[in-house]
């Protein structure tokens, strides 16, 4: 018996400290949850340097504690050229970060990179709103949107793959925009 495919999964925000690890914890959950640990990988990074090393935004993580979600072992790391290829999902949490990854994104793995409220059941924002220079409640709206976007993704994958043998990802976004800003 061939062991199953575990399909990778990248969160990207600007520093790594807010939105992203958030996602990182909210889907992790879910997917442990559902016994679906063993067949999906999951991570998040930043676009910049400024945060690497660093713990999640205090607020962050209290925001997402009281909900029941950990962010206190994760660091932030920024997005590596290896990822592209690594993960099999690239999602960013607003179209300003998706247009580094577009541009920083070799040609033949632009069809993993999209937004995560791509996959949003309830909400009808495009975008998870950066929380940084914000208040509490940012935290909690943050929190909301990615709730929200990652059951819609956990539901896709579960409809897309045949969990515990799945054999392909099939779940790129429908649409890519283009950028034009280099990742150094």
């Amino acid at each position: 018996m061939t062991p199953p495919k575990v399909t990778s999964i990248l969160f990207v925000c600007m520093g790594n400290i807010c939105r992203s690890p958030t996602a990182e914890a909210v889907f992790q959950a879910k997917v442990r949850a559902r016994g679906l640990a063993d067949y999906l990988t999951i991570d998040s990074a930043g676009m910049y340097l400024n945060h690497v090393g660093e713990a999640p935004d205090p607020r962050a993580q209290s925001h997402a504690l009281k909900r029941g979600y950990d962010l206190s072992k994760q660091r932030a790391r920024q997005v590596k050229a290896n990822d592209f290829e690594q993960f099999d999902l690239i999602l960013a949490m607003d179209k300003h970060n998706l247009a580094l990854l577009e541009a920083a994104c070799p040609t033949s793995y632009r069809s993993k990179l999209g937004l995560l409220m791509a996959y949003a059941q309830h909400t009808n924002a495009s975008e998870v709103p950066d929380p940084y220079y914000e208040g509490g409640k940012s935290f909690d709206l943050v929190l909301d949107y990615i709730d929200d976007a990652t059951d819609g993704l956990l539901s896709r994958l579960e409809v897309t793959h045949s969990f515990p043998e799945h054999t392909s990802c099939g779940i790129s976004p429908s649409s890519v925009s283009s950028g034009s800003k280099n990742l150094k």
